[in-house]
């Protein structure tokens, strides 16, 4: 054990856990919050799953994005903060507002009270979508010095993380008196899920297993989930990544079908609702007319979404694994907790 303590921000996300299992494997302390302390028996059983059964080296607080309370509890006497925690798309959100207000606020709330208890770097975990989205089509990967264009087409989780991720080094900037930042900006982040309560990433995954009808024209990079941990620890702890911002991204963007293509080559008998049948972008325009989810692709559709992860690796010696196994380990993460396979499309 080496003692330190580091606060991990919503403990029940798919992220958060995996930054805990490896916080745990390199013998920090660990706190996490949660919104309600009945969830703590879950997260306990999901790292269990990922094999971290850490007892007292692991403690919870509530505490709420949009509430001070608990804020200073969760921060007091630690050395760092992961903060990871903000709206994603649930599907209660019915404003803009709804995302954008909740991810600014959280993180400045967050901030302030790691700010205030001394504590010495924030690793916010940021997107993408604060990078590459609403931009003109180009034939270059996207760079950390990239920001996303409000000014073009942007749905509202991608502008909530543009603006909590700008307003967080504007804090650093204007009264973060010594708090240091790091960003991770991670593209869609798949790998081994834990349990039941999966992210919506993952959901790409599942969907395609689970007899998806076809693969839109969508494009997107990949990054396994453990790796993305990985990243994180490397920001909270190297001199190189303070005031930076890493893309956490593995080689060229996929398209989807790409994606279907690697599950039904690995996947074997599980793979075999798997469709590889692209789907005309004017059938998924169709069917956004009456399907909201189906609308939200819409920005996207088409477009080649490439970044690049060579800042990370020249300046924190990271190594991603493989596109392909990132995906695989996703898949057959789903197979082993039953959440594919037998069950039912209707499930």
């Amino acid at each position: 054990m080496n003692g330190k303590l580091v606060l991990v921000t919503g403990g029940t996300g798919f992220i958060a856990q995996h930054c805990m299992l490896a916080l745990l494997h390199a013998g920090y302390r660990v706190r996490t919050t949660v919104r309600s302390l009945s969830r703590e028996a879950e997260v306990r059983a999901n790292l269990k799953v990922g094999g971290a059964e850490p007892g007292d080296q692991l403690s919870f607080v509530a505490a709420n994005l949009d509430a001070d309370r608990g804020w200073a509890e969760a921060t007091e006497g630690c050395d760092y903060v992961m903060h990871g925690a903000s709206p994603t798309p649930s599907g209660d959100q019915v404003h803009e507002e709804d995302w954008i207000k909740p991810a600014v606020d959280g993180n400045l709330r967050v901030l302030r009270a790691a700010r205030d208890a001394g504590v010495k770097r924030v690793v916010l975990t940021s997107a993408f979508g604060a990078v590459g989205v609403g931009h003109k089509p180009t034939n270059r990967p996207f760079n950390e010095s990239d920001w996303s264009d409000l000014g073009g087409n942007v749905a509202p989780y991608q502008k909530s993380k543009t603006l909590s991720e700008r307003a967080a080094w504007e804090f650093i900037a204007r009264e973060g008196r010594g708090l240091e930042l790091s960003a991770v900006n991670p593209v869609t982040v798949l790998g081994p899920a834990l349990g039941a309560d999966y992210s919506h990433s993952i959901r790409l995954i599942k969907n395609l297993m689970d007899g998806q009808r076809g693969c839109p024209k969508i494009n997107t990079g990949v990054v396994d989930v453990r790796d993305l941990a990985d990243l994180h620890l490397r920001c909270m702890t190297d001199p190189a990544a303070a005031g930076e911002r890493f893309l956490g991204v593995t080689g060229q963007s996929m398209w989807m079908v790409e994606i279907a293509e690697v599950l039904q080559r690995r996947m074997g008998l599980a793979a075999d609702k798997v469709s590889t049948r692209v789907i005309p972008n004017w059938v998924v325009r169709l069917a956004a007319l009456r399907d909201p989810a189906v609308k939200s692709i819409l920005p996207i559709l088409g477009l080649k979404l490439d970044a690049t992860n060579e800042k990370a690796r020249r300046l924190l010696g990271w190594t991603p694994r493989s596109r392909e196994d990132a995906i695989v380990a996703t898949a057959e993460s789903l197979v082993r907790l039953g959440l594919v396979g037998s069950r039912s499309v209707a499930d």
